[in-house]
């Protein structure tokens, strides 16, 4: 039966219909559930009670992954998460990150510096810490927080090895890094048989596709799941804020800086235009197109309340249509592409016409995504 093209179509997804992270056989939840709002310390948080409500709803509808760091809320969100999950071990998948610097977000505290980076001092100390504030003897996931242009590539994939092997760790993966040190620190892992990374995390929404030009191609070549954060744009893309109040109601910088630019209020009509079309929300229609983009594994939800993480859920219900997407694209697609990807659409001339590409590489490799810009 041919799709409807004018309705979003009903689907059977939901926490439960788990999916593979990368090229592993660990099986995670299509959303993850991020811990950074568990606790106060940071002022964006919640306290211990009302983060377990989140926390509870997530895993009674079948959800897994949980995504935490060492620093989130000074400890407290790995402390939180490690009290929630204590009878429950075997059924998570839990993951957590080492390069921040502890020390250096404290003030009471002497400054080391070698208590944050990617290196092996730092990885072998901030993973034993997190360990002893999650009260457990593994990680299911170790990311790198970022690549901090410091640390030779050759030391962290090899640090990261000892620690799969140790067991303190079950995989390792990435996150904030640029493509050509994701590509080269995979590929140094598969040449010398060490644990590669298999998921990254990044910065990705309908206000920012640039993963879409080197990132996302990486890890189609590498086949590392992508779980993309800053989703709905820091809560630009709620719509909740408007031309006229977005000075005034404006919590932060970065909604500011998102309304200056007249395309992001473009992009947010659409959204808005689907959610009252179809009856879903603005956060439920940008949540669903990110699933639905190449290489998505599993995107990085964040909540407060119950009432937010429900909102979030419910993006699982329906699928945009291709039309529907279509129409997100083309009002976010970038309006300016780095060389060499403004030289695809000169393919069809040097190459010859009607070749096929590979589906993995399709999102950039092809003209008729981006257009002719020169």
């Amino acid at each position: 039966m041919a799709q409807d093209s004018t309705s979003p179509v009903k689907t059977t997804k939901a926490l439960d219909d788990y999916v593979l992270l990368g090229r592993s056989g660990l099986r995670v939840s299509p959303l993850c559930l991020g811990a950074m709002t568990f606790g106060e310390q940071w002022g964006i948080g919640t306290n211990k009670e009302e983060s377990k409500k989140v926390f509870d709803l997530y895993y009674e509808k079948g959800g897994n992954f949980f995504d935490t760091a060492n620093m989130y809320n000074f400890g407290d969100s790995e402390r939180f998460l490690g009290d929630y999950v204590s009878d429950k071990r075997s059924d998570v998948v839990i993951a957590t990150k080492y390069s921040c610097n502890p020390t250096a977000l404290q003030k009471d505290k002497r400054f080391n510096p070698n208590f944050g980076g990617n290196h092996r001092k730092s990885l072998v100390e901030n993973l034993d810490e997190s360990l002893k504030r999650l009260n457990m003897s593994y990680v299911d996931i170790l990311y790198v927080h970022f690549f901090e242009y410091r640390t030779p590539i050759e030391e962290y994939m090899r640090s990261l090895d000892d620690i799969v092997r140790s067991g303190k760790a079950l995989y390792v993966a990435v996150s904030d890094t640029p493509s050509w040190a994701l590509s080269r620190s995979n590929t140094i892992a598969e040449l010398r048989g060490w644990s590669p990374f298999i998921g990254l995390q990044t910065r990705y929404n309908l206000l920012d596709r640039s993963m879409e030009f080197d990132l996302q191609p990486a890890c189609a070549e590498h086949d590392i799941g992508i779980i993309p954060w800053g989703i709905i744009a820091e809560g630009f893309l709620t719509g909740k804020y408007t031309r006229e109040s977005v000075n005034s109601d404006s919590r932060g910088q970065s909604i500011a800086k998102h309304a200056q630019s007249e395309k992001n209020w473009k992009i947010l009509d659409e959204v808005t235009a689907i959610s009252k079309e179809i009856d879903r929300s603005p956060v439920q229609i940008a949540l669903n197109w990110i699933q639905q983009k190449p290489g998505i594994t599993s995107p990085l939800i964040g909540a407060k309340t119950v009432t937010q993480l429900e909102e979030n859920l419910k993006s699982l219900e329906f699928k945009l249509t291709p039309e529907q997407m279509k129409r997100l694209d083309d009002v976010s697609q970038p309006t300016e592409l780095p060389f060499p990807y403004s030289f695809t659409d000169q393919f069809d001339k040097y190459v010859g016409k009607n070749i096929e590409v590979p589906n993995k590489f399709g999102s950039i490799a092809t003209s008729r995504n981006y257009g002719r810009l020169y």
